[in-house]
């Protein structure tokens, strides 16, 4: 995959791509990228208004996107739930899932639900939405993809079963890392599931961005009310980071390259795996742990009240 672009994308025409986070940064190249190629692409959005200025953008440059833009809040499962009823009643089949949405070192808070918010968006609100979804994966026409996006920062991430929602002790980074790794935990833990119920035409990718520049630095120094912080944050991406564009080339990969199988990781190859072209990478030895992923996905599946059904008629 040396010197990989977004030109060695193959053509997407009649394929179907749900994209969370859509509205920016790396959802909203990523989502550029897939129309640009052909795709129908569903924007899954936690603003709708943010979502429709975000399509006029990619309309600018590809004129002919074809682009349904859509409120999806994975901060509230209940709407979580709605957008994939939604979907489930307008399309056939699902062919690509971007699990990108996220946030990133905030002050803590909760979600619709009564999750610590980094956890509840970035992991619950993914573990629901492909749940939902399931059914149309399995309805494309050949291979479907899951892919879901983490971050280095698994390596400082620890699954603590005992305070899963920061009520006794909350880090901002800590419950940043822990979601990061939750995301791996979930998306091995899913092929696993996927390949030991026969379903070889649906497969779970994961993949990081490096360090990229976009919006998601900025919102912890943001509700922090740190003016200091945030334009030390807009100077480190200035200096260290690659672009929007660059960073989602991951899971461009990852969601459309013809030798990604299931149980991948995809990043950034350059300087620190922090940017560059994409390559196939190692994540640490927790996100590998079977245990304890399967001990997520039972956690995860009380919390949310979501059950896979991997039976097919």
């Amino acid at each position: 995959m040396t010197g990989w672009t977004i030109e060695d994308m193959p053509p997407l025409t009649d394929r179907t791509v749900v994209v969370t986070g859509a509205n920016s940064g790396l959802g909203l190249e990523g989502s550029k990228a897939f129309a640009r190629r052909g795709a129908t692409v569903v924007m899954a959005c936690r603003s709708v208004d943010r979502g429709e200025s975000a399509a006029a953008e990619i309309r600018e440059a590809v004129p002919n996107a074809t682009l349904d833009i859509r409120k999806c809040d994975l901060a509230d499962l209940s709407n979580v739930e709605s957008f994939a009823d939604g979907l489930q009643d307008d399309y056939d089949a699902v062919d690509i899932l971007c699990n990108n949405a996220g946030v990133m070192a905030i002050p803590r808070s909760e979600t619709a639900d009564g999750f610590e918010t980094q956890f509840g968006v970035n992991h619950l609100g993914h573990f629901a939405l492909t749940g939902h979804l399931l059914d149309l994966l399995g309805a494309a026409d050949g291979e479907s993809r899951i892919v879901t996006q983490s971050s280095g920062a698994h390596e400082m991430g620890e699954i603590d079963f005992d305070d899963l929602q920061g009520e006794r002790s909350y880090g901002k980074w800590s419950a940043y890392g822990q979601s990061k790794l939750a995301n791996l935990l979930f998306a091995y833990e899913l092929q696993r599931r996927l390949g030991n119920h026969g379903w070889d035409d649906v497969i779970s990718v994961a993949c990081h961005p490096g360090y990229a520049d976009t919006d998601l630095q900025f919102r912890g120094p943001r509700e922090m009310g740190s003016t200091l912080r945030t334009a030390a944050m807009g100077l480190a991406n200035a200096v260290l980071a690659q672009s929007a564009e660059q960073g989602a080339l991951p899971m461009l990969y990852a969601a459309t390259a013809d030798d990604v199988i299931g149980g991948e990781y995809v990043g950034p190859g350059g300087l620190l795996d922090m940017r560059g072209p994409p390559e196939f990478q190692q994540s640490n030895a927790a996100s590998r742990d079977e245990a304890t992923a399967e001990r997520l996905w039972a956690v995860s599946t009380d919390l949310t009240g979501v059950e896979y059904d991997f039976e097919r008629a």
